[in-house]
């Protein structure tokens, strides 16, 4: 049997009473009984949030009790009328008590007059406590305002009280001096009263005193003021009324864009799609303006008030506009987000012509300025930033003691916290977008990259070798058919590795067999020994251009493909990449396997548990986005917690070891991070951070405890680091077939060490017991401990280098210094006695790419290039066509980018004083183009007949449409700047023998260049990827 609620009856009949007395409302009701649906007259009182109800008003006790705390009471009409009802419905009043949850009948209340309903009906909903905190919240709001405006009242009355009392001094220094005055003027009366009538030239002498005196007394307040107006503080105050007035002429011009945008795009689009034939559906107008109309009408009220402020100049209060702004800023955020997509909505639109010919129409507008639709939709992005740095140069020119000092210094970090947010879902959401676009592009579509898990790396074209079958000939480099059938587009992420062919209508199509290969399950080979059947399949002739990657499946079996990359450094880059994703996998799935709670849990508790990876401390600060290892990036950091970072055992994130690899020279030197390197290799109980080495030292953690585990479970077999592998080859085992050293290698308790190297095919499915637990008693566990730390550091070392030493080789070619460093250390490496086999091998590589000189020193260099522009050679113009010119052109700009080292682009060195310094490169690239826009320039001026310079004319512009084509931009800026020079813009004549469809083709390539000015921060990431490749697959966009 359910036992009854009880509750404190003699409370409740007290409060009862007090309903009676002091209740919000009080009177006669009909209720509608829920047994026989009659109505009966009962008296009802509600005080608080409680109903009570009486049989009469006479009545002490009541008969029954409503909590009203989260229900909703409405009128209802009146029901149809019956014989049996005693009044017609038009005199009754009806409203429903509904209570939120199921099992409760709602309670039927009605009232013969219709304002006591109405009165009823508002009491019972604003009878909740949630109403009562909600206004709380609100007057809270007001006090802390009216408190924050106290405070601002009590500095002024004290900086006035202060003014006050030095006034009172001053005044009681004149009153001295004027006593004093007084008393030598009586002094002085005997003596005048003895004398006679001034001399009238006394007087003019007089005259020409007190007349010195004014002009004295004028010239030292002059003084004065011109001192004050040439103060630091005067000139401060000039420089905030100047940011203050340029704030206010940004913002009406951005109202303007916004009006633009909205009045001459997004509402004559919204009405052509209601019209019968929409050009356009209003989801995609809806997806292209989101929330455009909104923001417009927030900085139109934001702009009023910046002007009404103005007004009262020299009074400039600006703070609390920014605090009815900020509030409503978030609205940001979903259009920042949603910004790529809007675009991509849009040049799908662009497909139909009819929407193209009507955008078109709308940009020939003359208030747009010949600017497109995209250009408006940019100017949203920049605003958040653009108020950041208004307010920060604003602060920069506020006293401290200032009324607005931190009211503005509020708003600037409330603006820096929401810029960070949309910073890290912009990141996010590329992500996504960035997967989804290369899944649009295979046309057999990739579920995999559905993941939000997968991270983008890298892409570009390899060969791939097929596997040539016994008595057949060997595959060569030159083969027209090897090229043209084995060329493959590849992408790679942080857990798959795609193999797609491309047609010859430019889609994807997924290799059916072994086109996406699980990176868990793959084992990279750099070089090919000669033993390896693959290499001797292929030939000799690649010049190690090739790498294996070997696919062992947990379901079928084991496989290899081999690729064949276009140049060194492209395998180079390749090769670094792909490990780095093996590495992080296996790594991660390695403490998975020993410190996950759960089979859910995808991040080590360790990592979770320690706060230095993912809480702000004042020499680091975290994003909210997650790297490849799932641990937040580091948005700024101490050279001392980036070094620990890049030590850090338990993982190590590709994106982290590429940016601080690009950006390390800005914040410290090549020799403290080969010192630190070097101390991990040579310390590393003393040098690796305490955290990293609990990975080796948790022996009660994790499922391997106590009972002995399946070797055959796919989460124990995983492999920790491939290459350089941990691997220890056995006398009898194959060099090809070598396991790798994981926690769950089997152990032989024969010689007291680890043996690791049985092949894979000769190995029967035992249990494995724990590695730490077995196999090792005393110090002999201790020692495998020590060894397994060593083994680990010395593997990340090998890796840091190997990246290091690949992707920036510039770094040991400037440096000799760190080049003998390195080689020293590696040397020491190899001197190791328990060294494994693989780390011998990736050691004696990274070697031997440290040592060997570099095959592409033949080739022409930028100097070369200015040295040319010195001395030219007098070849004619005349003999060379347009596509000669075009690709000789092209491939010097592709030398001038590609020389360019990464630290150059960090830190704008090349607009400081000292940029032939800091960044010679970019400012040889900036004289190459000033050569060859002096050439072209030139060239045209040496004609002297008007037909002779049309047709040279006409010749660089098709120049310029070809560099066009082959995505030189950077060669059309090139020629136009020249041809806009006003040496040759003012040959009218010359102009006007021009063919008018060439010079259609300049007016478009100008128009062009000026919509793609306004795009001025440049995604060098972009450049990264095609730095190291080979002309005509670079892009130029710089």
């Amino acid at each position: 049997m359910q036992k009854s609620v009880r509750y404190n009856e003699g409370h409740a009949l007290y409060l009862s009473v007090v309903a009676r007395k002091e209740g919000t409302r009080r009177g006669h009701l009909s209720k509608k009984t829920a047994e026989n649906g009659r109505w009966s007259e009962k008296y009802f009182a509600l005080h608080q949030n409680v109903l009570f109800y009486f049989d009469s008003d006479q009545s002490a006790r009541p008969a029954g009790i409503y909590l009203l705390e989260g229900c909703a009471c409405e009128r209802v009409p009146s029901p149809k009328a019956s014989g049996a009802a005693k009044e017609p419905p038009d005199k009754q009043h009806y409203f429903l008590i509904s209570f939120g949850h199921e099992g409760q009948k709602p309670l039927e209340l009605r009232t013969e007059e219709d304002s006591n309903c109405d009165e009823w009906v508002e009491a019972i909903q604003q009878a909740s406590y949630s109403d009562l905190i909600i206004e709380r919240e609100v007057l809270m709001q007001k006090y802390l305002h009216l408190l924050q405006i106290m405070e601002t009242e009590k500095v002024a009355a004290n900086q006035l009280r202060t003014q006050l009392e030095d006034q009172d001094t001053e005044i009681e220094r004149l009153k001295a001096e004027i006593v004093a005055l007084n008393k030598s003027k009586e002094k002085m009366l005997p003596y005048q009263s003895n004398q006679e009538e001034e001399d009238p030239d006394i007087k003019k002498i007089k005259m020409v005193q007190s007349f010195m005196r004014g002009w004295l007394c004028r010239r030292k307040w002059k003084i004065i003021v011109q001192d004050y107006i040439c103060s630091p503080h005067a000139e401060s105050m000039r420089k905030r009324n100047q940011i203050v007035f340029n704030m206010v002429e940004a913002e009406s011009e951005y109202v303007l864009q916004l009006s633009i945008l909205v009045n001459c795009f997004l509402r004559p689009l919204r009405m052509a799609a209601s019209s019968k034939k929409p050009p356009i559906s209003h989801d995609d107008v809806s997806s292209i303006f989101l929330n455009s109309e909104t923001i417009m009408f927030l900085h139109e009220i934001f702009h009023q008030g910046l002007k009404a402020r103005i007004a009262n100049w020299p009074t400039l209060v600006l703070a609390d506009l920014f605090d009815i702004l900020l509030p409503m800023l978030n609205i940001y955020q979903e259009f920042v987000r949603n910004h790529q997509y809007s675009l991509q909505v849009l040049a799908n639109c662009k497909q139909n012509r009819d929407f193209d010919k009507l955008l078109k129409q709308y940009e020939s507008n003359a208030a747009c300025e010949g600017r497109m639709l995209e250009t408006f939709l940019t100017y949203p992005m920049f605003q958040i930033p653009r108020y950041i740095i208004t307010l920060h140069e604003l602060l920069a020119h506020t006293p401290h003691e200032h009324v607005e000092r931190k009211s503005l210094e509020f708003a600037k970090s409330k603006l820096e916290e929401l810029s960070k947010m949309m910073h890290d879902e912009v990141s996010d959401t590329e992500n996504i977008r960035k997967n989804l676009a290369i899944e649009r592009m295979i046309v057999e579509g990739c579920d995999i990259l559905l993941d939000t898990s997968q991270t983008f790396v890298r892409q570009g074209s390899l060969i791939q070798l097929p596997s040539v079958e016994k008595g057949k000939s060997k595959v060569r480099l030159g083969s027209l058919s090897l090229r043209k059938e084995g060329e493959r587009q590849c992408f790679l992420f942080t857990k798959h590795f795609l193999i797609c062919t491309r047609t010859s209508g430019g889609k994807l199509h997924l290799l059916k067999v072994r086109g996406t290969l699980s990176l868990i399950e793959c084992t990279l080979i750099e070089e090919l020994d000669t033993t390896d059947e693959d290499y001797n399949s292929a030939g000799q002739g690649f010049n190690h251009l090739e790498f294996k990657i070997v696919v062992e499946p947990a379901d079928g079996p084991s496989f290899s493909v081999v690729l064949l990359a276009p140049s060194r450094q492209e395998k180079a880059a390749w090769t670094s990449d792909i490990s780095q994703c093996i590495d992080n996998i296996r790594c991660n799935g390695l403490m998975t396997s020993v410190y996950e709670e759960n089979s859910k849990v995808s991040v080590p508790h360790m990592i979770k548990s320690d706060v230095r990876l993912h809480k702000d401390d004042v020499d680091i600060c975290f994003s909210k986005t997650l790297n490849s290892c799932k641990v937040p990036q580091i948005r700024y950091a101490s050279v001392e917690r980036l070094l620990e970072r890049l030590t850090d055992l338990r993982f190590l994130s590709i994106d982290f070891l590429n940016t601080f690899l690009h950006t390390y020279r800005i914040f410290t030197t090549a020799t403290v991070v080969m010192d630190k390197l070097a101390d991990i290799y040579k310390k590393p109980f003393t040098s690796i951070p305490v955290r990293s080495l609990e990975l080796f030292f948790a022996t009660n953690q994790g499922p391997w405890s106590g009972e002995p585990l399946n070797n055959k479970s796919p989460r124990l077999a995983r492999k920790f680091s491939s290459p350089p592998p941990l691997s220890i080859p056995s006398r009898t085992s194959s060099p090809v077939h070598s396991r790798k050293l994981s926690l769950s290698s089997p152990v032989s308790n024969k010689s007291g060490v680890l043996d690791l190297s049985a092949n894979s095919s000769n190995v029967q499915p035992t249990s494995c017991p724990n590695v730490y637990s077995i196999g090792f008693t005393g110090p002999d566990k201790a020692y495998d401990k020590e060894f397994l730390i060593r083994r680990a550091a010395t593997n990340r070392v090998l890796n840091v280098l190997r990246h290091w030493i690949s992707k920036h080789s510039q770094d040991f070619e400037m440096n000799g210094e760190l080049k003998t460093c390195v080689i020293t250390l590696l040397e020491e490496v190899l001197r190791d006695p328990d060294l494994l086999s693989q780390e011998r091998k990736a050691t004696a590589n990274i070697l031997s790419a440290l040592s060997q000189d570099d095959p592409e020193d033949s080739q022409l260099k930028i100097e070369d290039i200015l040295q040319m522009a010195e001395c030219p050679k007098t070849e004619c113009f005349e003999s060379l066509s347009a596509m000669e010119l075009a690709e000789q052109i092209t491939l010097l700009d592709h030398i001038v980018f590609r020389s360019i080292p990464y630290e150059e682009f960090l830190g704008q060195g090349w607009m400081k004083i000292d940029k032939n310094e800091r960044t010679p490169y970019i400012m040889r690239t900036s004289q190459h183009f000033n050569d060859m826009s002096n050439l072209v320039a030139s060239q045209i001026m040496t004609h002297t007949d008007v037909g002779s310079r049309a047709s040279s004319i006409e010749k660089w512009l098709a120049v310029a449409d070809i560099c066009r084509c082959l995505n030189n931009y950077n060669g059309v800026l090139e020629i136009t700047s020249a041809l806009n020079r006003s040496a040759i813009y003012r040959l009218k004549k010359t102009w006007a023998k021009v063919c008018k469809q060439v010079g259609s083709e300049k007016e478009t390539m100008a128009a062009f260049f000026f919509h793609t000015e306004l795009i001025l921060y440049h995604d060098y990431c972009v450049y990264s990827q095609t730095k190291d490749r080979s002309p005509p697959q670079s892009k130029f966009f710089i």
